[in-house]
This record gives C-alpha cells, structure tokens and sequence, in this order.
C-alpha cells in the first residue's frame, strides 16, 4: 500500500509531555491523536506496532513550576505525570506503555548514552560563560533565561528556542535577557560542559536529511530542518548547571545534569525497554539495527512544531554518534493549534483541558476526536471554536453518520423485528466498489499523515449510505414488494458494518457502539475479515451514537473561557524592578516622539514589521515584532515613542536603527506608549 510496507515491525513515539501541568487540546492535535489513528491503523493491518510515550520530567520548566507552587520537583511530577497519564487513559489513547523519565531503567540508560558518546570522544569539552543569577547563586538553563528573540523579535522567547517562530536558539543569543528567577538581568560566568559537535555531523544530516528525505517529509518539517542546516549547526552542550535531572556519569562533573534534551528523547527507548520487560520480548529489534538490513524496525516520531529541531537534528546526530541504533523514517511534526481566534495560553489559561472536557462531556470522546481530527494543523496553523464544535457534532456526526445508522436500524426493527434473512453479503456491486475504493483511499491517507482527508473519506462513506438509502425509499416498497425492501435495508447493514470498521482508527467509541447494535460479537475488525451477516441474524436495537449539541453547552463553555481570561489577569504580578541605575546612565538614553511613515511585513517572517520613522531627527529604519498585532497600513501615521541611539542591529538582513516602546495590555496584546497629545516629532521623553 506504500513505503511502510517495507517494514516488519513499527516504532511509534508520541512526544513526551512535561509534568508540570494538564493536557490540552493543541497537544490532542500535536502529537497524540494523529499517532493513535496512525497506530490502531496499522494494527487492523496485522502490523507489528510498539507505541511509547511517557512523562517528561527533568525539565528547567518541572523546577520553574515547583518553585512558583512552593512544592518539590518530585511531587510537582508525581501529581501531574498521574492526572496526564489517567486523561489519556480515559480518552482512549492506546499506548502500549505511559512511562515516566524519573525511573531508574531511563537514568541508567541515559547516562549509558552518555558515556558511550564520552568514551568515544564525541563531546567538546570546553568552559564557556553562561548566564548566572546572582540573587539566587546559581547558573541558568535555557528555560530560566527570557528576552527578545532575533529572529522575528518577539518577547518571551526562552533560552533554547523561541516557541513563537520555532527558531532555535542559545541564551547568549537573546536580546535583553532576564532570568525567569530574580526578573533581573543575568551575568556570566565561566563553567564547562560538554557539547555536542552538531556542526561535525552536518554533512552527514544534510546527506541523510535533505537528500534522502526530500519529497518524503511533510514540507513544514522539511522546511525547517533546511532552513536550520542552511544556517550551520553549531555545537550544542549536553550538560547543564542543574539541581534536578539525570547525573553526568563522570566523576569531574559533580552537581552537573544531563541536558534534557539528552535524555528526554532517549526515554522513547527506556519506554520501550520497559514494555518489552513487562511483555517478555526483545526492545532490541524495535530500536537497534539488525543484521540484515531488511530487519530494521520503521521508527516514526509524532510531535508539534516546536520539537522538531530536536527531533529531526539533535536526537538522530546521538543516535548516529552512538552507531547501534536505527534512525527515523519520518517525523510528521503538525503546526499549532489556536483557540477562539488566540493561541492557546497555559499562563493565562486560554485552553480547553482535556481532564475538565472528560468531566464536563462525559461520554463525548468521539466527538472531540472527530473535531479535532477535521481541523489537524497538519501543514499550517489551524483553530478550534466551541461553535465550529457544535457545528461539526450536529451537522456531521449525528445528521451524516449517526442519522444514517439510526435510520436503517429503526426500519429493520420496524418492519422485519431486527432480523436478517439469507444475505450475508453486499448485494449491490455499485456499493462494494465504491466501498472497496473507500478502504483503499482512507488507508493511503493515513499512511501518508493525512488524517484531516482519511477522516473526510469516512464520512463519504456515509453520506454514499444516505444517498442510497433515501434514492432507494424502502419505506415505499415495504408493502408492495418487502424483499425488495428487506435487501435495500440489508445492504445498508453491510454499510453500516464497514463504517464501523473503517471508523476504529478515528472514532472507537462509535465503532464498538455500532458492532454493539448490530450484534457483531468481535469489538475489533482487522481490515481483512468480512462483515458478514448469516442467515436469521439478531440485531439489537437501535440506540443513537451521537447527541446534538446544544446551544447552551457551548455558551457555557465560551463563558469559561470569558472568564478564565479575566481571572488570569488579575493575579499577574508586575516584573520585579531591575537594578537602579545612575541618573547620567538614565540621561544616556535618547527618547523621542516619532511617526511611522511606512510599515511593510519583513518577508519570509511572521512577526516582523519593516517600519521607516520620523524621528524630527532623521528618517530612519526599524524592524519590529509587532505584526502579530497590527496590519501595517493601520498604524502609518501612528506616533511612537523610539529610541533613537540604541546601537544598530541587523534582523533578517535589515539594518534597525532604534527600538520603538510598547507595553502589554491585560491580555497580552502589545500597544503603543504614545504621548497623551500630539507633540512634535523629535521631541524628547525625559
């Protein structure tokens, strides 16, 4: 059916998630729910498939989030690891293992990694100045450090990478730094690490990355892993100046840990090693490569597109520095997913969570999946909306699918008491082409992480039920001629039958309600097995698989919302003061009044504006991140307040000459600091 064919056996991974919080829906969408339709997918064929995923939990964001409760990073992972892996549970995502990166199996592995790259001196060793927080007398990990990013100059980019436009990125890099501990701006200091040479396997990813996996990888990912090895790779530490995490195995580097981005993706394996443990099989022939080439195992990575840098360059260059083990045939990253027209925010709790959907919808797995499924950020940004879901329930799952389930059912109830004679099979060839070609479709869709088209084609399938069962009018034939009317009604059993096993992968509930109903005892159906019904067959009776949603549900729910929004502002705390300065360094800075002149969007960025400014001074350049925020024909003519002597920095081949001042509203959003009047350009803010 495709390239996956050449495999034996499969490896799927599913992102780690950190335990420092509850799940959401643009995770769902990420990582999780394309694997689960991909995995029971490939089960149904018969394939040999190992789906890992497990908590994340030696994270800079694990201690950032104990600290701010006041707790231990141990009990912040226990208490979340538990809440994450009990939601998936209850939503029905069929992991073979949920692990967990605190346990001794993924330590010993970690640091087994570690020194085999050690021993065959991979690592740089070298002392570097890195960033240090002197109020709290320790060195920084990427995610403590905050600023500006260069890239597309948005704030809030993090140490390692800024998770608006996706670049990856060293804390040195940042523009005006502060640590996430003190709010105050960081120092260096000298301390040694040791680092990965990704620069010296560049030749190497560009080999294997662009040239073998041109055409092959979604472009989005594609995309950015060029982009990234076009720039050149740098060496990259893999150790880090930490009080929680895995320890570096040398005796040298006491109090150091292992970067998690180490040991985060090798707990795919660990994971794995631990399933085959409580299974009494082999993990080898899942993760290391075999002696005959043929008997390699097919790796695949479901993650979001911040992860994509570690997944696609930094985890395959350590499995390629270590030489046992097999490398990914494909990584199919999705984009992110918004909510009610505003990326989702966990700091200012702009989500829908998954444990308050399941408590708030019990019972309504499905239709969240379906949702969700139908609006995958599969190459571009995409967005949910209570109403789109309201829209999606009523008009698609239950007056598509669910209506035409309940209306066959009830007719056979109603005229033959649930019971089927002689055909145990399709009888009309039209519907069994037609059918055979949706099998055929929605497999190649799958395999190719097209979910969004795979789901589409199964509602086709439906709809072909509907169509025929309404051009048919067995209700009109019942009394004139009832066999007539008893084959229209039992080829749409055989629909029925195949919606329920073309519909496994993407709405499980909703397939085991419909072999519930017609007395089909399997709860699974492989692909190849025949939906048969002999003669005399019991039906059950009908009952409906979907309800509609109503409107006060989701006024409800955007309510939440509403007011989520609003108590999130409340208890967010002014940025601690920085440290004084002296009134000759204040007087240093030149303040003015200016106008935008012009305002264009800087190609090939999403947050950038090119602005040019009259500064009563000069007319000059300014790249700015404001994009997200204002069109750039609505804010020619707007004053500003600039910096006019900051020292000159090129963005994205620019030259900016000054930085224009903003501050955020209650909701995040940027605004100008302009004066209260209009005042004359060149004037200065003292």
């Amino acid at each position: 059916m495709s390239e996956l064919d050449n495999f034996k056996r499969y490896t799927v991974t599913s992102a780690l998630p950190y335990a420092n919080g509850p799940l959401h829906i643009g995770h769902l969408a990420g990582a999780y729910i394309p694997a689960d339709i991909f995995v029971r997918h490939m089960r149904l064929r018969g394939k040999d498939v190992v789906w890992v995923c497990g908590s994340d939990e030696h994270g800079a964001a694990i201690t950032i989030r104990a600290k701010k409760e006041g707790i231990t990073p141990q009990q912040i992972i226990d208490k979340y690891h538990e809440q994450i892996k009990e939601s998936f549970e209850q939503f029905g995502i069929a992991f073979d293992i949920y692990h967990r990166t605190s346990s001794p199996i993924h330590h010993d592995l970690s640091q087994e990694f570690f020194l085999n790259l050690y021993e065959k001196g991979e690592f740089l060793e070298k002392e570097s100045e890195q960033y240090y927080d002197e109020e709290y007398d320790q060195f920084l990990a990427d995610r403590y450090i905050i600023g500006t990013c260069p890239n597309c100059g948005s704030d809030g980019a993090y140490g390692d990478q800024c998770e608006k436009c996706g670049t990856s990125l060293n804390p040195t890099d940042l523009i005006n730094p502060k640590s996430t501990l003190s709010g105050k701006a960081p120092v260096l200091r000298t301390t040694k690490h040791w680092y990965l040479p990704l620069d010296k396997y560049q030749p190497w990813l560009e080999e294997w990355l662009l040239e073998g996996k041109k055409n092959k990888w979604k472009p989005n990912v594609y995309g950015q892993c060029s982009s990234w090895l076009k720039a050149g790779l740098q060496p990259r530490s893999m150790t880090r100046d930490l009080d929680w995490g895995i320890d570096v195995p040398l005796a040298e580097a006491k109090g150091k840990k292992l970067y998690v981005w180490l040991d985060a993706p090798i707990g795919y394996i660990s994971a794995t090693k631990q399933w085959a443990l409580d299974n009494g099989t082999d993990w080898q022939k899942y993760w290391k490569r075999q002696e005959n080439e043929e008997d390699n195992s097919c790796l695949i990575h479901f993650i979001g597109k911040d992860n994509i840098v570690f997944h696609c360059i930094t985890f395959p260059s350590i499995l390629h520095a270590h030489g046992e083990y097999i490398l990914p045939e494909n990584v199919p990253a999705n984009e992110f997913l918004n909510l009610e027209g505003d990326k989702l925010s966990t700091s200012r709790n702009h989500a829908v969570w998954l444990h308050e959907y399941l408590e708030e919808f019990p019972g309504k797995q499905d239709e969240l999946r379906y949702v969700l499924t139908s609006i995958l950020p599969e190459t571009s940004d995409s967005e949910f909306t209570w109403k789109d879901y309201q829209a999606r329930v009523n008009n698609e799952l239950v007056a598509i699918l669910g209506n035409f389930v309940n209306r066959v059912m009830i007719l056979m109830h109603k005229y033959y008491e649930g019971k089927v004679e002689g055909s145990a099979e399709l009888r009309d060839k039209d519907l069994y082409d037609q059918i055979g070609k949706a099998y055929h479709a929605i497999g190649e869709d799958i395999e190719n992480y097209k979910f969004r088209q795979g789901l589409s084609e199964l509602m086709d399938v439906a709809r072909l039920g509907n169509k025929y069962l309404t051009d048919k009018e067995p209700w009109k034939t019942f009394k004139t001629d009832s066999e007539a009317t008893r084959e229209v009604l039992q080829n749409c059993l055989h629909i029925i039958g195949h919606l329920g096993v073309l519909s496994q992968p993407f709405l499980p509930t909703a397939s085991k309600k419909i072999f519930a109903m017609l007395n089909l005892s399997s709860e699974v159906f492989m692909y190849d097995q025949e939906v048969r019904f002999q003669d005399g067959h019991q039906l059950n009776k009908a009952e409906l698989l979907f309800e509609k949603v109503e409107d006060a549900v989701i006024e409800r729910q955007l309510e939440k919302l509403s007011k989520a929004k609003e108590v999130a502002v409340v208890p967010v705390e002014a940025a601690p003061a920085k440290e004084n300065v002296n009134y000759d360094q204040f007087s240093a800075m030149d303040i003015r009044v200016g106008t935008i002149l012009a305002a264009e969007k800087v190609a090939k960025t999403k947050k950038l504006l090119k602005l040019t400014i009259d500064t009563g001074i000069d007319t000059r350049t300014v790249v700015s991140g404001i994009a997200e925020y204002f069109e750039p024909e609505a804010i020619v003519g707007q004053q500003v307040s600039i910096l006019v002597n900051l020292e000159p920095r090129e963005i994205k081949g620019i030259l900016s000459k000054g930085m224009i001042l903003m501050s955020e509203n209650p909701e995040g959003k940027l605004i100008f600091v302009t004066p209260a009047e209009n005042a004359a350009n060149g004037s200065v803010i003292r």
